[in-house]
């Protein structure tokens, strides 16, 4: 995977991370999740319904240890 691609991949990972922090910290038993998406993530980060069941079912916290996991073994090849 080249350096921007990379980078493209955790900066979105972490665009991700921060969205669950919002759902997470918002959601409770007795609100759905598209009123926690109309109300309290759409404002802040435009997405669709879509979207936001794309970030619920990725495992963020995992691909971004690979990912920096991937990083910091190139940044260590190269110096």
């Amino acid at each position: 995977m080249s350096l921007q691609k990379q980078g493209i991949s955790l900066n979105k990972l972490r665009r991700y991370q921060l969205i669950l922090e919002l759902y997470h910290r918002h959601k409770t038993e007795d609100i759905a999740d598209a009123v926690v998406l109309r109300k309290y993530i759409y404002p802040v980060y435009p997405i669709s319904r879509t979207t936001l069941w794309t970030i619920l079912t990725t495992p963020v916290n995992k691909e971004l240890r690979e990912l920096e996991t991937q990083i910091n073994q190139q940044q260590q090849l190269f110096s």
